[in-house]
């Protein structure tokens, strides 16, 4: 049986189905860290999306055609990210874009994807940006961040506490998670007790502990990505700040809590896909990790594996016509397509996908439990 892996040649990887590759003839491009502040959850997400990408183009793919899914390491720059999409939508002809991650990365390639009509599937990034106004190539799966933020304070104020601190990245992901966090305190007739960002290429918490030292706070939701996010609780832990800490589900992956080490107990992770096997999406996707040897499925793989569902199932809807006209036509007429347990429906005037959202904690074991 023909397995999935990857290669990389010259910052370029292609995630394809060996021995299958060569008649891959759907062409879906990707923009990612690969490399970077993101990359333990980018893996994950990756891994996710191709078990269920595999599964597919091992029953002979779509209409007959194999799916490709060639990825480009941008290294979480958005720059990067920039002349990677163009790459890929002018020189490689691809279909459509798929799981790009980061909020102002998504935001750069916006025009160029309106320019060419090019649909982009599943970004990892819940900002709200992308959800409203709707964007018209933009086809969000995961629920919104602020989403996330609000359900995060509304978990603390109800466990009485009052002090709670924002730390954030600061670039346009950190303020619309900011925005979340604030509604939630709102609503609870809270303010926070600090608030502080932190640059994303060279995070620095020096000056922002003591802020959150003479605070007194009670707990702190960190906002960023990946490395940044393990340094900034590093530096709150090693001043003996006893603070509930929390962070949203971009950093739900298993390689977010390998980094964090012996620290990752007790951190609050949000979540946008369900963790139980009740799920039939849960269930199927475990199957497929299994047959793989993969005995933890990390929230990252579920968000790949839904992703996946319903990038395939948009191009099955094509009817055999796989372009981008097509596929965007049968993304906006997707209606209550069922995931496994959830439902996603997109239209003209709504592309917000899913509205999940939950909470889990790092378990001793390092894993992720409600």
């Amino acid at each position: 049986m023909a397995t999935s892996t990857g290669r990389c040649i010259a910052g370029t990887c292609v995630l394809a189905l060996w021995g299958m590759a060569a008649q891959a003839q759907i062409l879906i491009g990707q923009t990612v860290g690969v490399t970077g502040a993101v990359a333990a959850t980018v893996k994950e997400s990756s891994t996710g999306a191709m078990l269920y990408i595999d599964a597919v183009n091992a029953k002979g793919g779509v209409g007959g055609e194999k799916i490709e899914i060639i990825t480009l390491d941008d290294k979480f720059d958005p720059k990067l990210t920039a002349t990677n999409a163009r790459q890929l939508i002018e020189e490689r002809q691809v279909v459509a874009l798929f799981m790009t991650r980061g909020t102002p990365h998504t935001e750069g390639i916006l025009p160029l994807l309106e320019q060419h009509g090019v649909p982009l599937i599943g970004p990892s990034t819940g900002a709200m940006v992308l959800h409203t106004p709707v964007k018209r190539r933009v086809f969000n799966v995961r629920a919104p961040y602020q989403r996330e933020a609000e359900r995060a304070m509304a978990h603390l104020t109800a466990q009485g506490m009052t002090r709670i601190a924002v730390v954030h990245v600061d670039d346009s992901f950190g303020a619309d998670g900011l925005e979340g966090a604030q509604k939630g305190l709102t609503a609870a007739k809270l303010q926070a007790v600090a608030v502080a960002k932190f640059d994303r290429s060279k995070p620095d918490f020096s000056a922002i502990v003591p802020l959150l030292l003479k605070a007194e706070t009670q707990a702190i939701l960190f906002i960023g990505s990946g490395t940044a996010v393990v340094d900034g609780i590093k530096a709150v832990k090693a001043a003996k700040i006893g603070a509930q800490i929390l962070t949203l589900s971009n950093n739900a992956s298993g390689g977010f809590v390998k980094l964090l080490g012996d620290l990752a107990r007790g951190v609050i992770v949000s979540q946008v896909m369900p963790q139980t096997i009740s799920y039939a999406m849960v269930k199927e996707a475990t199957q497929l990790a299994k047959a793989r040897d993969i005995a933890d499925l990390s929230p990252a793989m579920l968000e790949g594996f839904a992703s996946a569902k319903v990038l395939v199932e948009a191009l099955r809807r094509t009817n055999g016509k796989p372009t981008r006209e097509h596929l965007q036509s049968a993304l906006e007429g997707m209606h209550k397509f069922d995931l496994g347990g959830l439902d996603i429906s997109y239209s003209l005037s709504d592309h917000t996908g899913l509205d999940f959202s939950d909470l889990s904690i790092i378990s001793a074991a390092g894993k992720f439990r409600r």
